[in-house]
Parts: C-alpha cells; structure tokens; sequence
C-alpha cells in the first residue's frame, strides 16, 4: 500500500526513493524537504501560507544518473500532478517552437484527470448499478418500458404496499410480477457472467468534427480552444453499434460515470491541485544556458529564459480550465552543464532556482548496486521477462562484478551515460538467450564471469567497435 506523503518525514522519503534510486543522497535530501515544505506550508495561517514560495531546485549532473527518476519518483510518491518538459522544446515568440506558457498548461490537464479519476472511484458503485439496469433494458426489450422509471424510495414504498395486502390486491397486474421475476433471474445471470458474450446494440456518440491538425505554435495554444464545447453546434449524434455485453458494459459505465462526475467541480479541483502541489521537471535547461561565443542560431536561448521567468516567478496563466497561478508551483530543472555552467544562465532565473544539488558521476559499485538492489532492479527485469518463456536465468556474483566493471570502464573510455549504459550491456549479453528462449523453455541458463567475458570481449576489447555498439 502506497504511504501518505502527508505523513512522511524526509527520512521516510528518502527511504522511499532509495527503494528505486541508488546513491545521489544529497538530491534526496533536497528533494524530500521540498515536498516536506509543501505539506508544512498547508498548516500555516492563510495570510502566511500565500507567502511561503517553494524552494525551487537545479540537479547537475552527467546523463543517466538520476536526476529524471528523483523527480519522477517523487511525484508518484505525493500523487501530485507532474510533467516533464525539455526546455530545448521552446523558443522565444517570434520563433517556431512551443510556447513556454504550454507546460502549464499540461499540468493542468494531468491534474484534471488525476480529479477525475478520483472523483469517479467515489461513484462507481452507483455508475455500476445504472449501467447494470441498462444492460438489462437491452437484453429485455420491452420488460418495463411501460412501467415508468421509479426512484430507490418509490421502488421500496410500492414493494411495502405489495407485501401488505393479499395476492392480486396490489393493483400490478400479473404480467408486471412475472416481468420482473424474469429481470431478477437475467440480473443474476448477469452478474454471474453467463451473458458476457452476448451481443446487444448500444448507442455511442458519433464524432461530427472535421478533420483539424492543430500546431503546436503560439497563437493556436493561446487560442486553447475546447473543441468539446461545440460538439452541439456540429452534432454530437448518436449511432447505433453492435457489441457484446462485456464492452458494451465498458462503454456505458465509462458514459454513466461522466454522468455523475460534475465537470466544473473537477475542473475547479484540479485547478488548485496543480497550483498547490504541481510539480514541472525541466530538463535540459542547460541547452539554453547563453555562452559567451553565442553563435546566430543561438539567438533565442536568452529570450527562453526570459520567457520562463514570469512563469517561475508567479504569473496567472489561461487555460481551458480556467486561470491557474503559478507562485506555488515547484520547478525542478536539470541539466549536464558540459558545454555551460548554472551561472551561464540569466541573474534573474538563478535567483528563482536558490538549490543546487550536484549528482555524482556512477562508479562500478553502484552499478552492481543498480543491477541487483532497486525493486525494479535490471537483473529482476531480465529474469521475470524470460521466465514468461520458462526459462530461467541464474546470474553468479562474479558475473555481475564484471558486468559492472566493464560498464565503468566503457563509461570512462567513451561517452559517460551513466546506468544507461547497462541497458545496453545486458542487452547485448542476453541476445542470443533472448532469441532463442522459445526453444530453452524448462532450461536454466547459468550467466557467469566466462559467459560475460565471452560475450562481450571482442566489443569491449575494440575500442573503435565499443564506441558504436556500446
């Protein structure tokens, strides 16, 4: 069961992350208290709360070391809205590229459906009953139809009525009781699964828009229309469709639910839960970090940073769901900084990102580490993907010493992308394996130092050859 992040401490989330994430403590840390500052900042007073800004960070470090999965981790773990952009994705206006505004904008329609979702699980006992009652109107036309539709009140007060007087005193007629006799035995059937098969005719919305391609620049995202609203002015006709029961139930109790979830309040919700608890990952803001020798392509670097600053800072942003302000907004940014340093980017956007953390570079050992400890740890990957095929893989220590070993010492030698690299290496490694598993089903496969070295000798021994496969 996933814990409440509300009551987590920074060691507990810590702890958390290092379920999935090996070493980088120094980001952990930061990380943790930021979220823990969310939930502190919930208890102050009102007239404090709205002046307690996040304490945005900046993680430096090489690719393939973390940076992306602490952040990912993190907004899992607080079930808070999150998007991941790349900054190299926007330029200034004027340019072709996306508005800055549009990350925004993506939160907050992440946000709407985590609402939604959460919204619809308090109401799908009801949404279930009613799209049960509709199968049963399309497998029994005509049983009821006459019979006007009665609430739950009604439906208990006449069955009173009913049983308090004798036999045929009611005022139903016998037909009704042998109808509704029948309905009760189809429910049952229904909910035993016997009619899953059986086909019906429902009735599903029929698109009634053109064809439209919508770019990404910025006059079509300021536009932000919402196409939904003119389903009515193009339509928004039904068509009839032959299925089964089992997804016609899924149609019907997907409509049902949309039915009984109330738009604005969703959207209302949402609305505050991405301005209160957002979360935006900027990656590669290294990319628009100015340098000094700035060529001409690289015009719109400075423009991007001043086009994210207002954002960062706390600015009222339009969205089809309403204005969202972003004061309370935690960005977090991430970047190499081979080519440039954080200090390249402009004064002002430094001042909104007062946390660095430097990730470190990954050494053999936590490439061991990163094979066998994390509960999504590669190794366990490989094993439970070839078990499907009854094969079994038995990795030794010393095969995954080596494995570890050759996968620093390639990261030293050529481009250094971190645990990256390991996917590649086990790749490489259980090729042949991985063809020719349907083949090996109730075999078990011993992977050891010489298997290693065997495999990937003549790669790793090429230095030419190494640089292009691994």
């Amino acid at each position: 069961m996933k814990p409440d992040f509300s009551n987590l401490t920074p060691k507990e989330i810590v702890a958390e992350l290092d379920r999935y994430i090996i070493g980088q403590n120094q980001a952990k840390r930061a990380v943790a208290i930021a979220l823990r500052n969310r939930m502190r900042r919930q208890q102050l007073p009102e007239e404090l709360r709205e002046e307690v800004a996040p304490k945005n960070i900046i993680m430096i470090g090489p690719t393939g070391v973390g940076k992306t999965e602490i952040a990912r981790r993190l907004s899992k773990l607080a079930s808070a809205p999150f998007v991941k952009v790349e900054a190299t994705k926007y330029t200034e206006v004027g340019y072709v590229g996306r508005d800055v505004e549009s990350m925004v904008r993506d939160l907050v329609a992440v946000a709407v459906s985590i609402v939604k979702e959460e919204l619809q699980a308090g109401v799908r006992e009801e949404a279930e009953r009613r799209t049960e009652d509709q199968l049963l109107d399309l497998l029994l036309p005509g049983i009821d139809a006459s019979r006007p539709k009665q609430s739950a009140d009604d439906a208990a007060a006449s069955t009173a009525a009913a049983t308090a007087l004798p036999a045929g005193a009611a005022g139903l007629p016998a037909e009704t009781d042998a109808s509704s006799s029948t309905r009760e035995k189809f429910r049952q059937r229904l909910r035993d699964g016997k009619l899953e098969d059986k086909e019906v005719e429902i009735q599903v919305s029929k698109s009634q828009f053109p064809s439209i391609e919508i770019f990404s620049g910025t006059s079509f995202e300021e536009m932000d229309l919402n196409l939904g609203n003119l389903s009515g002015l193009l339509g928004g006709k039904k068509k009839r469709k032959r299925t089964t029961i089992r997804q016609a139930r899924e149609v019907l109790m997907q409509e049902e639910m949309d039915r009984l979830v109330d738009q604005d309040r969703v959207n209302e919700l949402a609305r505050e839960r991405a301005q209160q608890t957002g979360i935006i990952f900027i990656d590669e803001i290294d990319k628009i970090a100015a340098k000094e020798n700035r060529s001409g392509v690289d015009v719109s670097r400075e423009g991007v940073q001043r086009d994210i600053l207002p954002i960062v800072e706390g600015c009222t942003v339009n969205t089809k769901y309403g204005m969202v302000d972003t004061s309370h907004i935690l960005f977090i940014a991430a970047g190499a900084f081979h080519m440039s340093k954080p200090s390249d980017l402009i004064p002002e956007l430094q001042g909104r990102f007062p946390l660095r953390v430097e990730l470190t570079s990954l050494d053999a050992g936590d490439f061991k580490r990163i094979l066998t400890q994390p509960q999504n740890a590669l190794i366990t990957q490989y094993r439970e993907l070839l078990k499907t095929e009854g094969v079994t893989l038995d990795f030794t220590d010393d095969a995954i010493d080596e494995l570890s070993r050759i996968a620093a010492d390639v990261n030293s030698r050529t481009e250094n992308i971190g645990a990256r690299r390991l996917h590649t290496i086990l790749e490489l490694l259980l090729e042949e394996v991985s063809f020719t598993a349907p083949d090996l089903s109730g075999q078990t496969i011993p992977i050891t130092r010489e298997y290693v070295t065997e495999r990937l000798a003549d790669v790793v021994q090429d230095q030419d050859l190494s640089r292009y496969i691994l």
